[in-house]
Formats: structure tokens, C-alpha cells, sequence
């Protein structure tokens, strides 16, 4: 008897904490998709400090906030692995990126990074961000700073030196390498110097993203590296933004793919993130020969330009390249996206520029106007030269994360590619509502517990107990991406709410401005 007085004190007392705890948010009626491939289900979320303290079809408690999810798809933020960030310690609030449903982002991508990760890390935290970060070091970054730019192997002090600071990167907390193979000083790097930097990495649980060497001609090839990479130094490879560039290579992804699961298939840790676009974007200079920018991207090549021979040397290689990668034989598919010697040509073509100039709009007479903008410091680019199939293709792939490739961005500065606005939207607006391209349930798949199991992030990506309360609601049937190619300043529709860490930052569809994010370190306690 005196037992069962205890057991019903005791289911009385609980019964009472229950009705007397006050959340934070409590989020109710809407359909919860708990980032795996299930389907969605009935539940409502407690949220307490920055935490999923209750997760359960009725919740009977008081809180600070109600969300009235009705009609809208609850789901885990969404986790963006190739963010361009660089932008960040002037836009903290991080809201192009946030906007589309990101409550966390990858930076240092395609060989780019602080060379620092440590003390960069701390000036975020103690600064405030809108959003999670975490970051990769970069190794055309590291080996500007040791060997500066030039074509030739490290010897075995400078290897050692790059080799000191990936170590200490990953010590500060970065979650792997990047390599940007197509850019400089990447370009110059041979396979072993990648494996060797890249083992210093693994040693330390890191993973390895490469933008391949080539996405044009020499893709199959350079694909075949990364693997070979993952191999050789026993490394998680991420194979990002991948893409088949140019019109002699599409549909190549489907040889690309099987190149992927056949790696799998003996064992090896070979993943893909790719954006929803048909262009990618990036500097002119990519249509540059890398030789001729050895020693300096300006001043190295306009000396070299002097020579008649040279110059034509290298216009003949940029010839190659509109005619068979990035150009797409037309040098109207070349948009400009930033261009400070001629900002009056930002969202018009290279067509455009040659047709201002009073040239006839050839492949010849773009190569000419290609190294006049070179020059003039550069510019930016996007490259309208992929197939939709491939796009598709790729993206149906079950180890393909979403992921943006976008910098973030202010409303109306410059022309930018529209995937710094609509990445995440346009993947649940288009190819899934409209297309049926993949389920919405794989797309949030693909977005959350996807890159979380990549990166090894333990309390995000899903939604559980105890997991951190990153959380954005959107509306399944008007969720859309308003971002165009020639109007690109525009937020997405139907991203209702997101929460960062616990805190509402977009609400009922408006920024709040609030600086909850956090920096993620690999290798720190928590």
C-alpha cells in the first residue's frame, strides 16, 4: 500500500511539473519531417534554451512562443556544405542565406579559406552570427602563403610547412581540406602533394571537397583523382558542385556516377553536393591557360602579354575553352556578375561587351575582350554551359547533398548568380512540387540528415531529443525561388519560419536580425 502511495505521489508530482514547465517555443500542428527518408509524421516540438526538449503528438505545457505550423512542413534546418562566406564579418546576419532555410553552413571551399582558422573562429564567435558556421581550410590558401605562385613541386621544407598548418587547422577546429584544382596555385599541384596534405587531414577525422581539376574535358579524369585521393590517403571525399561543363561532356554524369558507386562498392567514402542550376559562376580567369598567370594574376600576365607571341599563345587557349568547357561555343552564354573596370556590363554578356565595342560577336573576338577584362583586375562570371539532364541526373544521386556554391550577398550589390538567393527553395519549389524530380522527403533528406552524417555532426540534421533546435517551416505548396539570372535580387516565398539554436529568425516570413548562430569546431569540446 505504501508503494503504491509513493508510485502515484510520484506520477502526480510529474503530472504537475509537466503543467508548470514553461518552454521557450512550443511548435504545433504542422507535419514533421524528421530528416530521415520516412514520411512525415503528426508531432509537436517543445523547445527549451537551444534544445529539442520534447518531441510527441500533443504537448500539454505553457511556452513563451506558439508557432501555428498548420498546413507547413517542419523540418530540421537545412545544412549548406559549400557556402562562400567570405562576406561574413560584414554581413553577420548572414540573411541571404538564412532566408532560404539555412540554419547552417560550410565555409572555406574550392582551396579558399583563412590561413588562420583558429583566431578567425573566435572573431566570428565574439562578433555574432545569424547563422551556424563551420569551416574547411583551403589549400590553394595554404600553398599561396608557403610557396607562393609557382609551377613547380614543394620541396620538402615548404610540404612540411603546408603539412604544419592543415595539422593546426584541424586542431582549431576545421572539418577537413578543400582543394581547388582548376584554380591557382591549385592548377600546379601534383596528385602526391594532395595525398600527403590530404592524409594530415584524415588523421584527424577531416574530410576532403575538391573542386576537380577539371568539369569540362578532363572530367572523367579528374574524378578518377578524388578517388584515388580518397584511397590513398584513406579520407571521406566530396566531390562539390558536380557538374558536367560544356557541350562535348553532357551526359557524362552518367559515367560519373558509376565512377562514384563503384568507388563505394570497394569500400571507399566518395559523396557529391551540387547546386540546382544549369551555370555555374566563378572568375574570368578560369578561362585563362594557368601558365600565363604564373608569378601573378595581373601583373605576370599582362607582362607576359607584351610578347606578341605569347599573347597569342594564350589567346588561342582561351579560344579552346569557349569552344569546348566553360564557353559553350557561344559567348553568349558568358554573363558578367561583377565587373569593377565595367559595372555598366554587370548581368549583360560577353556577347554584349563585343557588340558595344563594334566587334563581331566571335569566339576569336571574345578571347581578346576576355584578356582586356584580365587586365583590368578580372571579373566575375556565370557560365551558362550545363545540361538539364545531367542536373537531374546528379542530383537523384542518394549520396548528393544540396548545397548553394553561393557567397553571401546583399540585396542589390552587384549581379550575382541566383543561387545565393534560391538554392534550397528552388530544389523544393521546382524539382519537387513542379518537376517531381525527388520526393520531399528526399529533398529534406538530401539537405539535412545528408550533410550532417557527412560532416559528423552529432546534434544536428535531424530532428531528436537533445538535438540542437535548428528548425525551418515552409509551406510545400508555395515554397518558390524568385531569384532569376537577370533579376537576381529577390528572397525566396514560403520559407514561413527558421530557428537558429532555439531562436525565431525568420518569422512569419520576416528577418528578425537575430545573432544566434554558433561556430562549430571538429576537434574542440563542445
Amino acid at each position: 500500500m505504501k508503494k503504491r502511495n509513493i508510485l502515484l505521489l510520484s506520477l502526480f508530482c510529474c503530472f504537475l511539473f509537466t503543467q508548470c514547465t514553461t518552454y521557450d517555443v512550443i511548435i504545433k500542428n504542422g507535419q514533421v519531417y524528421d530528416g530521415s527518408l520516412e514520411k512525415p509524421k503528426n508531432l509537436e516540438i517543445a523547445i527549451k534554451g537551444d534544445e529539442i526538449a520534447k518531441l510527441q503528438p500533443k504537448i500539454k505545457a505553457r511556452a513563451k512562443r506558439i508557432i501555428d505550423a498548420t498546413n507547413l512542413a517542419v523540418t530540421p534546418g537545412f545544412i549548406d556544405v559549400h557556402t562562400h562566406l567570405e562576406p561574413l564579418s560584414l554581413m553577420p546576419d548572414a540573411e541571404s542565406h538564412i532566408r532560404q532555410g539555412i540554419t547552417t553552413a560550410l565555409g572555406g571551399p574550392d582551396g579558399s579559406s583563412p590561413i588562420s582558422i583558429g583566431n578567425y573562429l573566435d572573431t566570428l564567435q565574439a562578433m555574432g552570427i545569424g547563422l551556424n558556421v563551420a569551416y574547411l581550410i583551403g589549400h590553394n590558401s595554404v600553398r599561396n602563403h608557403v610557396m607562393g605562385l609557382v609551377d613547380r613541386t614543394p620541396n620538402a621544407a615548404e610540404l612540411d610547412s603546408m603539412k604544419m598548418y592543415i595539422a593546426a587547422a584541424m586542431q582549431d577546429g576545421a572539418y577537413g581540406m578543400s582543394t581547388g584544382l582548376k584554380y591557382l596555385p591549385g592548377a600546379y599541384t601534383e596528385l602526391a602533394e594532395i595525398v600527403a596534405l590530404a592524409r594530415v587531414a584524415s588523421e584527424s577525422g577531416g574530410i576532403y571537397t575538391s573542386h576537380l581539376r577539371e568539369e569540362g574535358l578532363g572530367l572523367l579524369e579528374a574524378v578518377e583523382e578524388a578517388i584515388t585521393i580518397s584511397e590513398q590517403a584513406d579520407i571521406r571525399v566530396v566531390l562539390t558542385h558536380h557538374k558536367a561543363m560544356g557541350k562535348p561532356m553532357w551526359g557524362a554524369s552518367t559515367k560519373t556516377l558509376k565512377m562514384v558507386d563503384d568507388a563505394r562498392a570497394r569500400g571507399l567514402d566518395i559523396r557529391i553536393d551540387q547546386y540546382p542550376y544549369t551555370a555555374s559562376q566563378t572568375g574570368i580567369s578560369v578561362l585563362i591557360p594557368a601558365w600565363s598567370m604564373e608569378g601573378g594574376r595581373y601583373e605576370a600576365f599582362a607582362k607576359r602579354c607584351e610578347d606578341p607571341i605569347l599573347r597569342d599563345s594564350i589567346k588561342q587557349g582561351i579560344i579552346y575553352t569557349l569552344l569546348n568547357d566553360r564557353g559553350g561555343e557561344d559567348i553568349s552564354r558568358v554573363q558578367f556578375a561583377g565587373f569593377n573596370w565595367k559595372p555598366e556590363l554587370e548581368g549583360k554578356t560577353l556577347e554584349d561587351w563585343a557588340i558595344q565595342e563594334g566587334l563581331a560577336p566571335t569566339v576569336e573576338n571574345g578571347a581578346n575582350l576576355v584578356i582586356e577584362a584580365q587586365l583590368h583586375r578580372g571579373a566575375r562570371c556565370i557560365f551558362h554551359v550545363m545540361d538539364e539532364a545531367d542536373v537531374r541526373r546528379i542530383m537523384q544521386h542518394p549520396q548528393t547533398m544540396i548545397a548553394s556554391d553561393g557567397k553571401l550577398n546583399a540585396l542589390g550589390k552587384g549581379h550575382p548568380h541566383p543561387r545565393a538567393y534560391g538554392s534550397f527553395p528552388r530544389v523544393l519549389g521546382h524539382y519537387v512540387r513542379e518537376e517531381k524530380v525527388l520526393s520531399l522527403e528526399q529533398a529534406i533528406h538530401k539537405m539535412t540528415a545528408l550533410p550532417a552524417s557527412c560532416l559528423e555532426l552529432p546534434d544536428r540534421g535531424q530532428l531528436k531529443l537533445g538535438y540542437k533546435a535548428d528548425i525551418t517551416i515552409f509551406n510545400p505548396e508555395t515554397v518558390k525561388d524568385m531569384a532569376t539570372f537577370t533579376e537576381p535580387h529577390q528572397y525566396p516565398v514560403g520559407i514561413e519560419y527558421v530557428l537558429v539554436n532555439g531562436k525565431v529568425t525568420v518569422d512569419e516570413g520576416e528577418f528578425t536580425f537575430v545573432k544566434s548562430g554558433q561556430v562549430l569546431k571538429k576537434n574542440t569540446p563542445r
